[in-house]
């Protein structure tokens, strides 16, 4: 058998700001909404130019509190050719982000940023895949 991934599915507290964060930080475009308002909530599916993967955002309308992250999800990754760049751009926005990092003796080849929710990206130099 062969299996494809589709998508992951993330909640968000507040669309709006989420849909921000994605499509200016990362260039994500939104490909499809499903709005189901009887059942109070909207989906939003991301994804990037070459349309192999989506990231699922769910907005359950008036939620009462945060979603909790728990400790079994970690993050996300995605390459990007100019990781200096890249990094550049994503402290200029102000998003929380940490150093450029690599493992010890090499150079930088990662770092992460959060969205408003709280769940991480690992945004990775694509030559080093």
């Amino acid at each position: 058998m062969k299996y494809k991934l589709e998508h992951a599915c993330i909640r968000v507290m507040d669309l709006d700001k989420s849909l921000e964060f994605y499509k200016k930080a990362l260039s994500l475009e939104e490909v499809r909404r499903l709005d189901y308002p009887d059942y109070k909530f909207t989906l939003v599916y991301l994804s990037d130019e070459d349309k192999n993967f989506e990231i699922e955002l769910t907005h359950n309308y008036n939620p009462e509190k945060p979603y909790e992250m728990g400790n079994g999800f970690s993050h996300f990754a995605l390459t990007v050719s100019d990781l200096e760049s890249s990094y550049e751009f994503h402290k200029n926005m102000g998003l929380e982000i940490t150093a450029l990092k690599g493992l010890p003796g090499e150079k930088p080849k990662y770092y992460f940023i959060t969205d408003p929710d709280g769940y991480k990206m690992e945004i990775i130099r694509g030559d080093e895949l």
